[in-house]
């Protein structure tokens, strides 16, 4: 059978086993099966009697279904997926820990008397906890549960509550150490690392534009956040900044100590010397004069210019932060120092999550065994959607359904702006029907083909990238996209999370209708990766 027929059934097929139901994972496993029989060995569709007979079934370990046994055998044991659960594990821990409700009240502190407060503390909130943990379900769940009641309780526009809370709390798509981009990366071969890297601006510009959005939309509508209460034991205004400031310098005598110590010890150890050239970061006998000079003038403004008293109130309100700062150092300092790779790192941050809930009397047997269920399910349902996408791709690939699809969408001899828009409208249109996982293991196998295929200077209008950095440009788009997906009606999965937590009388088209704006932002983004794709390659 050729490829064409085999494709138009293959997508009939998909769209009508997910409209009755049938899981992802199932779905595609069934589907797998199905393109290779009418590829290989159609009469079996027929007469299931020739079973044996063909290409497909008559040496077993062989053929066609030994190469696709192979494809999914090296997926499944490829060591960088032992992060996946990892995370899961710490940001399951995260939410059933007082970390995050700490941090939301000493962020709170600080930005308490500000128009639209409650929801900027929100956002960054969003924004630490994706740099802890890349997980996104979780993020939703928990704003919703912090935030949404106070944010309600105070008067604030229900729509902007809402469409805040779920659109920060997606962020886990795009900000690492994200989930989605190691799955991409394990799919493509594409260092996680630099993908990691890559999506560091654009993670942090779509936070900002989300910032910027509660900014002018409270200041031009005030009602639609109004001020709490005046605290009379509420710092003012000037003399808050000055204990931020003191907070701040205790954080920066901490961090600059703890990298002083780490390189007097890679110079005592003789680590450096045995680098052949390639010291740790920040960890030389050159870099030790400038720590200590700087945890030095750290020191002099706590004592001597904010004071003793003031530097420890300031450290009372803002010791919330701490915590997440040293998981996000954790995580992202192991990887970017050079001293471990991704699923160490996640290691790592998952055992600093739960010493730092031991060290605040939270670490119960219920904390670790309600986590590690969780983790259980998450990873097992990413776990059986990766098994059956990787089947239909890696099924879809061997019958050359790729090779038709870039042959088909090349040769209309489309402008290369219009191919790549063409591909974001199947993105967008696919992610409002089905789950990421599976986005990314059968459309991206498609996809990226064609993308290498492209004239690289007819990409985006400003700039040029490098041809190593298109695999990593085009999985930071698709990010962006999936970050829209989770918002997009009528499946989009930030709402149900949300509706899970949400008073009764918020109803999904409440949540939907007050995602419109933030959807609106994030096309916003993907246009600026669009336009200027090498705004990726700005920290590789």
């Amino acid at each position: 059978m050729d490829i064409g027929t085999i494709s138009l059934v293959l997508m009939l097929a998909l769209i009508a086993l997910l409209a009755i139901g049938m899981p992802l994972g199932f779905a595609s496993a069934s589907l797998a099966v199905l393109v290779l029989v009418m590829k290989f060995e159609p009469a079996l569709i027929l007469n299931p009697f020739t079973f044996g007979d063909g290409m497909l079934t008559s040496r077993p370990g062989t053929g066609p279904l030994y190469i696709l046994a192979q494809k999914i055998y090296g997926l499944l044991t490829d060591y960088v997926l032992i992060s996946i659960p990892l995370f899961i594990f710490m940001a399951s821990l995260l939410e059933r820990s007082g970390i995050a409700k700490d941090m939301y009240s000493s962020l709170n502190v600080w930005l308490s008397r500000t128009r639209g407060g409650i929801a900027i503390v929100t956002s960054i909130m969003a924004v630490i906890m994706a740099a802890m943990s890349g997980i996104i379900g979780g993020e939703v769940v928990l704003l919703g549960l912090i935030a949404l009641p106070q944010m309600l309780r105070l008067g604030y526009n229900q729509n902007l509550a809402i469409g805040v809370i779920c659109a920060s709390g997606s962020l886990g798509t795009m900000i690492p150490p994200s989930i989605v981009l190691i799955i991409y990366g394990l799919i493509t071969e594409t260092s996680i690392k630099a993908l990691f890297t890559a999506s560091f601006i654009p993670g942090f510009m779509l936070a900002s534009m989300f910032i910027l959005y509660i900014i002018i939309r409270t200041t031009l509508r005030p009602e639609d956040a109004p001020l709490p209460e005046p605290d009379p034991n509420d710092p003012p205004r000037k003399e808050k900044r000055l204990l931020f400031a003191a907070f701040m310098s205790i954080v920066i005598a901490g961090f600059c100590t703890f990298l002083f110590l780490r390189a007097m010890f890679f110079e005592l150890s003789g680590s450096n010397a045995a680098s052949d050239g390639d010291p740790a970061r920040l960890g030389t006998a050159a870099h030790m004069p400038w720590l200590a000079g700087i945890t030095i003038g750290a020191l002099i403004l706590i004592y001597f210019v904010f004071g003793k008293d003031r530097s420890k109130l300031g450290w009372d309100m803002g010791k919330g932060l701490v915590a997440p700062m040293v998981v996000i150092g954790v995580v992202m300092g192991s990887i970017y120092g050079g001293i471990t790779g991704i699923t160490e790192a996640a290691g790592m941050g998952a055992a600093a999550v739960l010493v730092i809930a031991i060290l605040r009397g939270e670490g119960s047997f219920e904390l670790i065994w309600e986590s590690l269920m969780r983790t259980l399910r998450s990873t097992g349902t990413i776990i059986w959607v990766t098994i059956g996408a990787a089947s239909l791709a890696g099924a879809y690939t061997i019958a050359g359904g790729p090779q038709y699809v870039a042959d088909l969408i090349v040769g209309k001899d489309l402008p290369t702006m219009m191919v790549i828009l063409t591909m974001m409208v199947i993105l967008l249109f696919m992610g409002a029907f089905m789950d990421w996982v599976g986005i990314v293991l059968l459309i991206i196998p498609v996809f990226l083909p064609i993308v290498l295929r492209l004239p690289i200077d007819e990409i985006g209008f400003i700039g040029q990238l490098e041809p190593s950095h298109v695999a990593i440009w085009f999985g930071v788009v698709f990010c962006m996209n999936m970050q829209v997906s989770f918002l997009s009606p009528p499946f989009g999965p930030a709402a149900f999370y949300l509706k899970s937590v949400a008073p009764p009388h918020i109803s999904l088209t409440d949540i939907f209708k007050g995602f419109l704006p933030f959807i609106g932002i994030q096309l916003v983004a993907l246009s600026v990766l669009l336009i200027w794709p090498n705004i990726i390659a700005l920290l590789l």
